[in-house]
């Protein structure tokens, strides 16, 4: 038991040492902000665009047939599930946002340390650094 906390501790007092992200500049952070912004419109006009899918289909057996109507019911489905997950994102992105004008943006929610730019590149919604984001 105690040499595998030696050994987490050991690990984590390299990683610190060597750590190869840093703090963020007000420069990589306003084009981290710019392309949350961007992300932000494009899911809002995806979603304007995606409205019309979204709406009750009609059982007018007369205008439609049975086979036609169970498509269009599924293609509803398909068309609502993209709707949650668009939300979803738009509200992760929305949180970055806050985050940034508080001054919070780059840190893990779990550990509190500094994220990787690396990672925020690559996702600028995250929340959690590499390490607690394996562990989750």
């Amino acid at each position: 038991m105690f040499h595998l906390v030696f050994q987490t501790y050991l690990k984590t007092a390299y990683r610190r040492r060597n750590r190869l992200n840093r703090r963020m500049n007000k420069e990589e952070q306003e084009h981290l902000k710019e392309r949350l912004l961007q992300l932000r419109l494009e899911l809002q006009e995806v979603d304007d665009l995606s409205r019309e899918s979204t709406k009750p289909v009609e059982l007018d057996q007369s205008a439609i047939g049975w086979v036609s109507r169970v498509d269009a019911i599924q293609a509803q489905q398909m068309s609502l599930a993209s709707a949650r997950r668009r939300q979803a994102q738009l509200s992760a992105v929305e949180g970055a946002l806050r985050r940034i004008e508080s001054d919070e943006y780059g840190y893990c929610f779990v550990c509190g340390e500094d994220m990787d730019l690396r990672r925020l590149e690559a996702d600028p919604t995250s929340t959690r650094c590499l390490e607690c984001a394996k562990r989750k």
